[in-house]
């Protein structure tokens, strides 16, 4: 009977532990900053939110969806009733136009990953009246050497206008070569007499681009058919193609896929010189519907990463393989990042870590 009473006993207080649990609740998760200047530098603003559970909350990490974006947190525990925040701090140097930033929140609470929002639009600094053309590209000056998009909802088009002059003595024809499939270009007047002002402009067609995700493409100004293909003649054209959930129904949002995975970093330890090693990230979809990876964004020469599987169906897990070569690195510790894109709504980029150290 006693043995009975203590398997109850013990019973009950195991049900009212797993019973606790923290419970973040955010005043807001979305902030418009509205306008503004990027003259004016960095802009702040703070997520409040309260723990309405009813056992300690911690923040294990958060992460932004750029680097343009510098997130922080508190980072001791939060009793139930209790306040905390995470404070959001974008960057609008070079970065003119419209933007929306993600802010991923990662606890222990029951919602374990929580997606913060910014946007806004950026007002370009204004063009100095002393030299209001800057750039040098030969016989014609720009405004700027980079034609900078904002996000571009795939299937959508978006369009921006480089400014140039003819500073030269005689009649310019400034063509622009070397175009990917997407990018159109018309230049008017196409002939600049001298001292005469024109105007490039860019459309960028995100429905005939095979990838998603960021574009820096290069591409160059050839004044009155004569072909240099030099940095003195380059203009870049730079963009994000991303996916627009705003939308989705409330269904399709109910059946949409859920990217999870234990960890976004992971540490090989000691590698030696010469030598391989892989690490491995587990992906398991926890919605209904496929979770494709749209992209592996990887800039880094010390590793290459590819997923196992572009799609993964409800319930199913696949791996993304981070392969480390040390034949050409040098000893020491490092620590590389790649971003993931997918269709996942509230985690469509995703930053993973990978860490060793080269021994011989």
């Amino acid at each position: 009977m006693y043995k009975k009473l203590f398997l109850l006993i013990s019973l009950v207080f195991s049900l009212s532990a797993m019973a606790q649990k923290a419970v973040i609740d955010f005043d807001v998760k979305t902030y418009d900053f509205g306008k503004i200047n990027e003259a004016d530098g960095k802009v702040t603003f703070v997520f409040n939110f309260t723990n309405k559970g009813n056992a300690p909350m911690v923040i294990n990490r958060v992460q932004a969806s750029c680097g343009c974006t510098t997130p922080t947190y508190t980072k001791e525990p939060i009793e139930p009733g209790k306040k905390g925040n995470v404070t959001a701090v974008y960057n609008p140097e070079g970065r003119p136009g419209t933007f929306t930033k993600t802010i991923t929140v990662y606890s222990n609470a029951s919602e374990e990953q929580v997606t913060l929002m910014i946007k806004g639009e950026v007002i370009p600094r204004a063009v100095s009246e002393a030299n209001p053309f800057p750039v040098s590209i030969g016989d014609i000056a720009a405004k700027q050497r980079v034609v900078q998009m904002n996000n571009i909802n795939k299937g959508n088009a978006q369009v921006r206008v480089l400014e140039i002059k003819n500073t030269g003595k005689g009649n310019v024809k400034p063509v622009i070569e070397n175009l990917p499939p997407y990018v159109v270009v018309k230049v008017m007047p196409e002939v600049l007499k001298p001292n005469e002002e024109g105007k490039v402009t860019f459309t960028v067609n995100s429905k005939n681009c095979p990838q998603w995700g960021p574009f820096n493409d290069q591409v160059y100004m050839v004044l009155n058919g004569q072909r240099k293909y030099t940095e003195d003649f380059v203009i870049r054209i730079a963009g994000n193609i991303v996916e627009d959930f705003s939308t989705l129904t409330i269904d399709q949002r109910r059946k949409a896929p859920i990217f999870e995975t234990k960890s976004t970093t992971i540490n090989l330890g000691e590698v030696k010189l010469g030598t391989k090693k892989v690490g491995k990230f587990a992906v398991t979809n926890r919605g209904i519907n496929p979770l494709e990876i749209r992209r592996v964004i990887n800039t880094n020469k010390e590793i290459s990463v590819h997923p196992f599987k572009a799609s993964i169906l409800n319930g199913k897990t696949a791996f993304i393989m981070a392969d480390v070569n040390t034949k050409t690195l040098p000893e020491g510790e490092y620590k590389k990042s790649f971003t993931v894109q997918t269709n996942d709504p509230d985690r469509s980029f995703m930053i993973f870590v990978v860490q060793w150290k080269v021994v011989k």
